[in-house]
């Protein structure tokens, strides 16, 4: 049976794991593990994983062996060790290349290829700290690639290091989507959270920069929806023809973690809806608020007319302004001008209340 020889010891390499911004070896594998039902996982690096494979040259391992490369796309040589050793279908480079990353796993003929994007790790709830993590499912082997440090991944190898680690590569792959599903109801939490203190503040009158952070969360999650969610004519095809080395058991996990993703992305669809509403509701406080401000400013405006109007006529340098010598000329006009604002008054706060 081919089994990894012992790592070699290097003095000067920083443990696995202990740093968020980890970039992988000199091949950019970030971590690899030999796994098996009943047996503890087995690190592995690139020198012992190009050593297994190469000792199973028809994809054949023994007794349910199979392997996990988890490899930093950004480093120069990922790509190129993956063409080299691993022998993965071109679809899988293709997927690299491809623009399109909505989420979804197709079969290319006795591989599975996943598409799946995740939070950053230290995802801060903005829309752009989502990234996509590329994926090859073969019966002895998963690759799995990102550009930047993603939060399920870790958690899954987490798991796999303290000895949690499934029994098949789909078993694997289904446990990275229900680890993924997970991350997201955290997520949900966290922005049901967030709106629940804009709501809150609503109800207490305090609007402040309210409209904004809604805005973002509502980016937010029709980004995490649109890109999280499975397309599901890829997975009806691959459930309803599976490869040959799949077993229905695999199969139902497959289903089982996709479902939960429906639910998450059900919860997610409701939450856009909330923060619909409450903006509109802070938009129509906003807008009622406008409104008293520009009665305040009309009446304002009328009330001063009826002076304004008077001291214009009376300022006037020409002859015969009225009451220029009578003694009680300045009381009289006085008067006037109260009794006309009065007036003016009473018609404004009559159409008010009218209304």
């Amino acid at each position: 049976m081919p089994s990894a020889p012992p790592a070699p010891h290097r003095p000067n390499a920083a443990p696995a794991g202990n740093s968020l911004n980890y970039g992988g070896d000199a091949a950019g594998l970030i971590c690899g593990y030999l796994l098996a039902a009943n047996t503890a996982p087995r690190e592995v690096d690139t020198v012992q994983a190009a050593q297994w494979l190469a000792s199973i040259p028809s994809g054949a391992a023994p007794q349910g062996q199979f392997l996990w490369l988890h490899f930093n796309l950004s480093h120069a040589q990922a790509v190129r060790w993956m063409e080299r050793h691993a022998d993965l279908p071109e679809a899988f480079f293709d997927a690299l290349k491809d623009r399109s990353v909505s989420t979804r796993i197709e079969r290319d003929d006795d591989t599975l290829i996943a598409v799946l994007n995740d939070a950053h790790f230290d995802f801060a709830f903005e829309p752009s700290d989502i990234a996509t993590l590329w994926t090859s499912v073969a019966p002895h082997l998963m690759v799995t690639g990102r550009t930047r440090p993603l939060r399920s991944v870790d958690a899954l190898r987490t798991a796999v290091r303290s000895g949690n680690a499934p029994c098949s590569s789909v078993a694997l792959l289904a446990e990275l989507m229900r680890t993924q599903a997970s991350g997201l109801v955290d997520i949900v939490r966290g922005v049901t959270q967030r709106i629940d203190d804009v709501e809150d503040a609503l109800l207490a009158g305090r609007l402040d920069h309210k409209r904004a952070r809604l805005g973002v969360l509502r980016r937010l999650l029709v980004r995490l929806q649109r890109l999280l969610a499975p397309e599901p004519a890829a997975l009806f095809r691959l459930l309803q023809h599976p490869p040959a080395w799949m077993g229905s058991d695999d199969a139902q996990e497959l289903r089982d973690s996709t479902e939960e993703f429906s639910v998450v992305l059900r919860d997610m669809q409701g939450l856009q809806e909330r923060i619909k509403l409450l903006q509109e509701e802070i938009a129509a406080s906003v807008q009622e608020a406008n409104s008293r401000s520009l009665f305040v400013l009309t009446v304002v405006t009328v009330l001063a007319l009826p002076i304004n109007i008077l001291a214009g006529l009376f300022g006037m340098n020409v002859g015969g302004v009225p009451l220029a010598d009578n003694g009680h000329g300045f009381w009289i006009i006085v008067a006037v001008v109260a009794a006309f604002t009065a007036v003016a008054g009473w018609l404004a706060l009559r159409g008010t209340r009218d209304q």
